[in-house]
């Protein structure tokens, strides 16, 4: 398995608002693409202004295909289009991981 770890950080004051913008207009299109996410959680402590979410994927190939079909859905691309005019993102870190060999999940 292949688990996407991808965590963003807001511009302070905008967390709400911007999950509000992607559970309106990106989630559903996001999921219908990439399955539902293992996770998605926001920060109680630390940086307060991040959050995460989890994607699974069989392998690199299958993480390329459904996101190659994502990119290419007019849903997604307004729902880009949306979050990049608010404004409200400042980074973006991506993590590709694998399971060590005695877990299993």
């Amino acid at each position: 398995m292949l688990y996407d770890v991808r965590t963003y950080t807001c511009r302070a004051g905008t967390i709400k608002k911007h999950l509000a913008l992607y559970a309106e207009h990106g989630y559903a299109v996001q999921s219908r693409h990439l399955g539902k996410p293992l996770a998605y959680l926001q920060t109680e402590t630390g940086n307060v202004n991040s959050y995460l979410h989890i994607w699974v994927y069989q392998d690199a190939a299958d993480r390329d295909a459904r996101r190659k079909a994502l990119q290419k859905d007019p849903e997604w691309a307004t729902y880009l289009s949306k979050s990049a005019d608010a404004g409200f993102l400042i980074s973006q870190q991506n993590t590709l991981m694998t399971e060590v060999p005695f877990f299993q999940p």
